[in-house]
């Protein structure tokens, strides 16, 4: 009880244990293992080389206030505010909540957003999501299940042509001989 303790230094083991197996850890997965069906699309195909990375606001964070970048970005926690990423890519996670406007080049909705969406791209809203707001877009995809109450304004894409011209035709005319420009049931005297 009273006796002498020894004072000598235990040698510290380099290299951390699990407590309950008295193992090292395993390593952590390689990029995109693991990683559930909702974020898939984030990560992009497994072992795929890409040029664009992505951000990640986790569950636990709360902002308030702007957000803006020129990468893509994850959220999965909520955010109170402006979220503008021009020409990247937002994902709203299953288990975030924005209150905030978003402009993005492509918004892909998991879980809750409450305002307005500009999407300049693409704006798709999956099963579980849910977008209260109104939407302007070149694309829509609002999924089956999926929640939504605003207008949606669709704005054509700018790499699309809006018309096709009087000139094109006539380029594509001598190309490859008369074109037949008529709508059906159009009734035109005399031949092309």
């Amino acid at each position: 009880m009273w006796g002498k303790k020894s004072h000598t230094p235990q040698a510290v083991d380099p290299e951390p244990k699990n407590w309950q197996t008295n193992q090292p850890p395993k390593p952590a997965p390689a990029s995109g293992e693991g990683t559930t069906k909702i974020y898939k699309d984030v990560m992009g195909s497994a072992g795929a080389s890409t040029d664009r990375a992505t951000a990640w606001l986790g569950s636990s964070l709360h902002v308030k206030g702007e957000i803006s970048g020129h990468e893509d970005l994850c959220i999965d926690g909520t955010v109170e505010g402006l979220v503008h990423l021009d020409e990247q890519k937002l994902t709203v996670g299953a288990t975030a909540k924005l209150t905030a406007d978003v402009i993005a080049g492509e918004v892909i909705v998991y879980g809750t957003v409450k305002g307005n969406v500009h999407g300049k791209g693409k704006i798709e809203i999956k099963k579980d999501g849910s977008v209260n707001g109104d939407l302007t877009t070149a694309q829509i995809i609002i999924e089956d299940g999926a929640y939504f109450k605003g207008s949606i304004a669709i704005e054509k894409s700018a790499a699309l042509p809006t018309e096709i011209t009087q000139d094109a035709i006539s380029k594509a005319e001598r190309i490859m001989g008369k074109i037949d420009t008529r709508w059906p049931g159009d009734k035109v005297a005399g031949k092309l």
